[in-house]
């Protein structure tokens, strides 16, 4: 009895160091991003897409973990970390990264794509691809682009159909020139704005509106405070899934190869559910009070901001804007 015992608490002992040497072995990747963890927050999905194709190609080889919130800085600070191979990854938002790498404006020119699939197809391909890699400088491996969703209008005054409707509206914009710039040449009166002064700003009359995802309309309740919602699509949140070049260069080459596919399998699935968030949340702030339209000529938009890609060609890189345009059919 004594043996069997004995037998019987050497296999689970066995068992157990294992267990603990495996965890203790696998890679370990912290993985930041600024905004919550909630089931349809695009962000969180694109960091638990990530793990989930880790854990689903190579069993056991990574630990991911996660820092939702602004737990490991806000996106610049992130960046530089990442940079510095101080933070592991991060799903960080495309303007962001602009600040960093100028090529990264292309996705905030204005009207620039007229649905998901062409900017999915865009940034798949060539041009996605030479922007990824204008951050390896950096320190910094782009593995792909999520999606966040285009930015629609919402505000107080009328709803936006045609260029004209813009006219003399107060919105807060991204604290970015260029979309002071565009939202200028509409005729609106843009106004950078810390984005916990806006929701009060808009209530108080301060603002008549802003420009903002679907998804953040409603985690953020602003069906309470704004009348109008226009699906303008004016520019598409592109999510950069990024890792340090540090913790690239750690990995065998076949470890590189998983954590690549995984990101591609990621994104892929990410871009399949916040598309399907998408409409629900639609049909969310519609069923709020929400009156919701859609504008009636995206071309004749595209027309009147062709000054603002004029001004802004330079510095995200003729080469790169032209090329893009020609693969959209635009030039």
């Amino acid at each position: 009895m004594f043996l069997r015992r004995f037998a019987f608490g050497a296999l689970v002992g066995l068992l157990l160091c294992g267990g603990l040497a495996n965890a203790q072995s696998a890679k370990e990747i912290k993985i930041g991003w600024t905004t919550g963890d909630g089931e349809t927050d695009p962000y969180a999905i694109t960091a638990r897409q990530f793990a989930a194709a880790l854990e689903e190609l190579a069993p056991g080889r990574f630990q991911v973990r996660f820092f939702p919130n602004r737990q490991l800085g806000d996106e610049r600070e992130m960046l530089e970390n990442i940079s510095l191979g101080v933070q592991d990854a991060g799903a960080l938002t495309g303007t962001a990264i602009a600040t960093m790498e100028s090529a990264f404006q292309l996705n905030d020119l204005p009207f620039l794509y007229n649905n998901a699939a062409q900017a999915h197809q865009l940034l798949d391909g060539p041009v996605g691809q030479r922007m990824l890699e204008k951050l390896a400088a950096r320190g910094i491996v782009g593995l792909g682009f999520a999606e966040g969703g285009f930015r629609h209008t919402i505000n107080n005054v009328r709803p936006i159909q045609k260029p004209e409707d813009f006219q003399g509206i107060r919105f807060r914009v991204q604290p970015s020139n260029l979309f002071v710039d565009a939202f200028a040449a509409l005729g609106a009166s843009p106004t950078p704005m810390a984005w916990g002064e806006v929701f009060t700003a808009v209530q108080q009359g301060a603002i008549d509106g802003l420009e903002i995802p679907l998804t953040v309309m409603a985690a953020n309740k602003y069906y309470e405070a704004t009348k109008y919602l226009s699906l303008t699509g004016h520019a598409y949140n592109a999510i950069a899934l990024v890792v340090s070049q540090r913790f690239m260069s750690s990995l065998s080459a076949e470890d590189q190869e998983i954590v690549r596919k995984a990101a591609k399998q990621a994104i892929a699935r990410q871009r399949e559910i916040n598309g399907r968030n998408q409409t629900i949340t639609l049909q969310e702030l519609a069923s709020k009070g929400m009156q919701v339209n859609e504008i009636e000529n995206p071309s004749a938009f595209q027309e009147k901001l062709t000054p603002v890609y004029e001004a802004y060609r330079d510095t995200i890189g003729r080469d790169l804007v032209d090329q893009a345009l020609k693969e959209l059919g635009r030039n």
